[in-house]
């Protein structure tokens, strides 16, 4: 199953962008792939069965009806204000967790304790763009690692405020291998970053079946 009807992009070529390309092509999804490395995003869409088509960022951004930014917390915030007004009228998919090295081996939040990443980079988006948060409650390995799973798939959580732009990252994440389970609007986007109550790598700490799921949330 693929979205056909919407112009996917992912921009980035780290952990969680190969990862993504690799998920959305299994689903037999055609995407863009853009980085600021262009050999990288080469050199994924060459494995993928030419599903990836490769662009530069700024194509990637005018073509897209939906923007997956695969990239770390501060640099998505950059890209909103690069391309600002030309994000409007689009579906940009959030997948980030806000946190870095705390110095002691483990990883602290980089932003306030009770602060989304989600809700800040809504915030920031232009009048007309939708933030859907979805993509960051699995870390890279298991994203793939947990795709496609039977019986039953394996959860995605999801938050979004309107409605229409939720149901077309549910189809992606469909796409990608995985049940789509909706927990709110971005308000609940903090309970989908790292140590937030449906993380993987917080309270949750295991991968969920729907079953399980309708259980936590």
């Amino acid at each position: 199953m693929a979205i056909s009807d919407s112009t996917v992009a992912i921009i980035g070529t780290g952990n969680i962008g190969g990862r993504l390309a690799a998920a959305f092509a299994a689903g037999g999804q055609d995407f863009l792939l853009a980085g600021r490395d262009a050999d990288a995003a080469r050199k994924i869409a060459a494995d993928l069965g030419g599903h990836a088509e490769v662009v530069s960022v700024d194509e990637a951004v005018d073509r897209a009806d939906v923007l997956v930014p695969a990239v770390w917390f501060d640099v998505y915030k950059q890209l909103i204000a690069q391309y600002g007004d030309r994000l409007a009228g689009k579906i940009i998919i959030d997948p980030t967790n806000p946190v870095g090295p705390d110095g002691k081996g483990g990883f602290q939040k980089t932003i306030g304790a009770q602060e989304s990443a989600g809700q800040i980079l809504a915030g920031l988006l232009p009048a007309g763009a939708r933030l859907v948060k979805a993509f960051g409650t699995l870390s890279a390995d298991t994203l793939s690692a947990a795709a496609r799973r039977e019986p039953e798939r394996a959860v995605l959580f999801y938050a979004a405020d309107d409605a229409a732009a939720g149901e077309q990252v549910a189809d992606l994440i469909r796409v990608a291998g995985y049940e789509p389970v909706l927990v709110g609007g971005l308000d609940q986007s903090i309970r989908l970053e790292v140590f937030g109550d449906l993380h993987e790598l917080g309270a949750l700490g295991r991968v969920v079946t729907k079953t399980e799921a309708l259980k936590v949330i």
